[in-house]
């Protein structure tokens, strides 16, 4: 499997490095390899321009941009969803990145 780029946008982009950090726990126990990270909304738009992003995750705190996501991401084809406010409150890194995974097939 060639490695897989999935991004995350919260407000700030602070409280999701803790789920990055699980996430990417979760993915190395399943043999998986990903570039997993975190942006702030603002910086979204950078990354978007200059890395291939396979997936886009958004924080349920910042679940009312997700027109603006959605218009952003169509022309590349990229998948985009809203974290489950519970995985994300619990900081469950292996849901979500099953909720990635499925996006991405």
């Amino acid at each position: 499997m060639t490695k897989k780029t999935i991004m995350l946008v919260c407000s700030a982009g602070m409280s999701t490095s803790l789920l990055v950090t699980k996430m990417q726990k979760a993915a190395e126990d399943k043999g998986i390899e990903a570039d997993i990270f975190a942006a702030s909304a603002s910086e979204a738009d950078q990354h978007l321009d200059s890395k291939p992003i396979d997936v886009l995750l958004l924080g349920p705190q910042v679940r009312f941009m997700k027109a603006q996501f959605e218009e952003k991401l169509a022309p590349k084809g990229i998948p985009l969803d809203v974290i489950n406010m519970s995985d994300y409150g619990m900081m469950n890194g292996e849901k979500v990145l099953a909720q990635a995974e499925s996006l991405m097939k």
